[in-house]
């Protein structure tokens, strides 16, 4: 096995980064429409409404776990670059962590989004039912 340089995982701090972000905005902004969605069920007790509320619960368990692995592939990737001089052999093996959080990162991201297409779905039905009806 070559030799891991700093410069390997180096490479990957700018993306887990930038997909912390991602994932932090993406966190802001369901709780925010979750908080709209539960005030406004208060206010008119809409099944619809509900549906909805239980979407964003399940979403944001989802950003939560997508933030979680992202955080273990930094922090793996860290141990990584800290191992590099002493002890090469770990140094892979935390590398190959950091890789496999951050990939675990991502298919929970994707999850996230597929559950944000079908919360979509749900209110272009709604709104297409009060449209035929009137």
């Amino acid at each position: 096995m070559d030799s891991l340089s700093y410069n390997t995982p180096g490479l990957l701090f700018p993306a887990i980064s930038l997909l912390m972000l991602a994932f932090t905005n993406r966190f802001f902004g369901l709780a925010s429409l979750a908080r709209q969605l539960l005030e406004k069920y208060r206010e008119t007790k809409e099944e619809l409404l509900l549906a909805q509320v239980r979407n964003l619960r399940f979403r944001i368990s989802l950003v939560r776990f997508s933030q979680s692995f992202g955080i273990l592939s930094l922090i793996c990737c860290t141990l990584s670059i800290g191992l590099v001089s002493f002890y090469n052999l770990l140094a892979w093996l935390f590398f190959g962590a950091s890789l496999l959080f951050m990939i675990l990162s991502l298919v929970y991201s994707l999850l996230e989004i597929h559950l944000s297409t079908q919360a979509l779905k749900i209110e272009i039905e709604a709104v297409l039912k009060e449209n035929l009806h009137e």
